[in-house]
């Protein structure tokens, strides 16, 4: 509570200090300050504005361009009877689309307005459109943009359209663009918190979406748009004002620049003051429009007010700020200590579970182990007694009895399996010598395969073995050597269960000689991955990231240590989503002995 206490003095006295001495100096320096501040963000505010526009008419500009030239391409390139063909037109309209996401349709029409080909979502084979005002405009200017309109679709579209002349014939290919793509890119103008962009049309109607208020083909209610403009020669035109020569003035009084681009400040139908730049496209008469609140506009001028107080409660603000986060990164630090003291106890009570749990699993490998030998003993017996049935002549040759034999024999290999792996847990429990010898592993590898190969199919597991036909045998422990492939290949199975199921699975053993001493084993999976912070402490002794109850038990960790004491050493690669590489670098046969 002291502690407390005393920030919140020291931060009461730099307030005041930051505040209350430069207090004079700045109000000397305001006046001169704020009206030379005040001019130079009213200009950039009003530049930046017709900037924003300016560059925004380009890359609409361009885009319509680009659509245009896509339809001219295709209509030099092909003649009326070859873009007519289904075929030909579908995979016209696919190139169109790689090249650009905007065509929503394709569709050619004949001299009489008939729709002769179509290709998109609607069935509009066969219409006709020559009462249509787009296809006269096409036919009497070669190239057309529309306006937004519904049309036989009833939603809001506009189309592009290139006329040919052929034999003495017209005819047209007509694309529809994506409305919403479009309106997507006319919006992308981000300027302050109310600053948005959007399209009107010669009749002052909607042809893009405006965040703050007004559907496709709604009336503007700001009215932005006059059947007329004037010159100074109070010369009326129809044509828009980016068009006159002259300087323009709107029925307003609103000077239109010779550029094209218009800047002023309207109120608009709610009664909120906008800062409006306008601009005519060259592809389009479109009327281009960005705007921005008053407010939000020429909020620099408010600052501006209150510059010289604000550096200074900044300064107060900055000490204050980096006392917090002091304290703060202190009181984290102590509390990620007091964190890691409680997970390093939980880690040996963990860790003593674990030394339990393998005291336990000797006692069981031993259980185990004496009903085994009683099932080795009574599968002798009954060979013995086979052998003796079928010396009396009591068994004849026969199908069945091949079978019989068949399983008695696969009886004597999974016992003499499971006979290994509870040797291999009492070799753990209790501590047994090493034992290397030299190993083939093109005869140790499959063997070892063979024994997880059902458990793969059953979780839809693609397991391939790849073993190199010149690979040397390693010098190591044959039992030891096998548990560390086994978990290998479980720790393999969980991760690719848990990213893919039982569909999808990959599981690669791949052996070859890493050079004339060393032969290189890798276990290769398809599964989750693992993270770059764990990758650091997989063999980390009693570090997992499995269930309780899942895995062999024996952890990397081990798995490390009895490659170590083989000689040899163990890598792990993995990118998490992607899957993980286990790589075991053991000596060949006369490299250690």
């Amino acid at each position: 509570m002291a502690e407390k206490t005393h920030y919140k003095k020291i931060r009461s006295l730099i307030l005041s200090c930051m505040i209350l001495v430069p207090a004079i100096a700045f109000l000397v320096s305001l006046t001169v300050a704020y009206y030379f501040f005040t001019t130079s963000i009213e200009s950039a505010t009003v530049e930046r504005m017709k900037r924003c526009v300016y560059d925004h008419c380009l890359m609409i500009d361009s885009f319509l361009q680009e659509r245009r030239s896509d339809l001219e391409f295709v209509a030099d390139s092909f003649s009326f009877d070859a873009v007519r063909q289904p075929e030909n037109l579908h995979d016209i309209f696919i190139r169109l689309q790689r090249n650009s996401i905007a065509f929503m349709d394709l569709g050619v029409f004949n001299a009489d307005g008939v729709h002769v080909a179509y290709e998109g979502p609607y069935r509009l084979t066969g219409k006709i459109y020559k009462d249509a005002p787009w296809f006269k405009e096409v036919i009497k200017q070669g190239v057309y943009i529309s306006d937004v309109f519904l049309g036989y679709r009833k939603i809001p579209h506009f189309i592009i359209a290139v006329a040919r002349r052929e034999n003495g014939q017209d005819w047209i290919v007509r694309a529809t663009i994506d409305t919403r793509l479009f309106n997507d890119l006319v919006e992308k103008v981000r300027i302050g918190k109310t600053g948005e962009s959007y399209i009107l049309n010669i009749d002052g109607m909607f042809q893009t979406e405006r965040r703050s208020g007004g559907d496709l083909l709604d009336k503007d209610p700001d009215q932005l748009i006059y059947p007329k403009y004037t010159t100074k020669k109070n010369v009326l035109s129809d044509s828009p004002a980016v068009l006159l020569k002259d300087n323009v003035f709107d029925p307003r009084g609103r000077f239109v620049s010779i550029q094209g681009i218009n800047s002023f400040i309207e109120k608009d139908s709610t009664g909120t003051k906008y800062l409006y730049a306008t601009t005519w496209l060259k592809q389009k008469n479109w009327l281009v429009v960005v705007r921005q609140e008053k407010s939000d506009a020429f909020k620099a001028f408010r600052m501006a007010l209150f510059l010289i107080g604000i550096v200074a409660l900044i300064g107060g603000v900055i000490i204050v700020s980096v006392a917090f986060f002091l304290t703060e990164k202190i009181v984290r630090q102590l509390e990620q200590t007091d964190l890691e003291k409680n997970a390093l106890g939980d880690q040996l009570i963990r860790a003593s579970r674990l030394a339990e749990l393998g005291e336990m699993a000797a006692g069981f490998a031993h259980e185990i182990n004496n009903p085994l030998q009683i099932i080795k003993s009574e599968q002798t017996l009954i060979e013995t007694i086979l052998s003796d049935f079928k010396e009396n002549g009591q068994l004849p040759p026969s199908e069945d009895l091949d079978d019989l034999e068949d399983s008695i024999k696969q009886i004597a290999l999974q016992v003499g399996r499971c006979s290994k792996i509870t040797h291999a847990i009492l070799k753990f429990g209790r501590k047994n010598e090493f034992n290397p010898a030299d190993v083939d592993l093109q005869i140790f590898i499959p063997e070892v395969v063979d024994m997880i190969a059902q458990k793969a199919k059953v979780n839809g597991i693609d397991l391939q073995r790849s073993i190199s036909s010149d690979t040397r045998p390693v010098f190591g422990d044959p039992a030891q050597l096998q548990q560390v492939l086994l978990n290998l290949f479980n720790n393999a199975m969980h991760a690719i269960e848990e990213r893919h199921g039982v569909r999808g699975g990959k599981l690669r053993l791949i052996i070859s000689n890493h050079d004339e001493k060393t032969v290189t084993i890798k276990v290769k999976d398809n599964g989750c991955g693992i993270t770059p912070e764990n990758l650091g402490k997989i063999f980390s002794p009693f570090y997992t990231t499995k269930p309780v109850g899942q895995g062999t038990g024996l952890g990397l960790s081990v798995c490390y240590g009895i490659i170590e004491s083989m000689g040899g050493t163990m890598m792990a690669e993995s990118e998490p989503g992607q899957g993980t590489t286990f790589s075991i670098y053991l000596p060949a046969s006369g490299g250690m002995k």
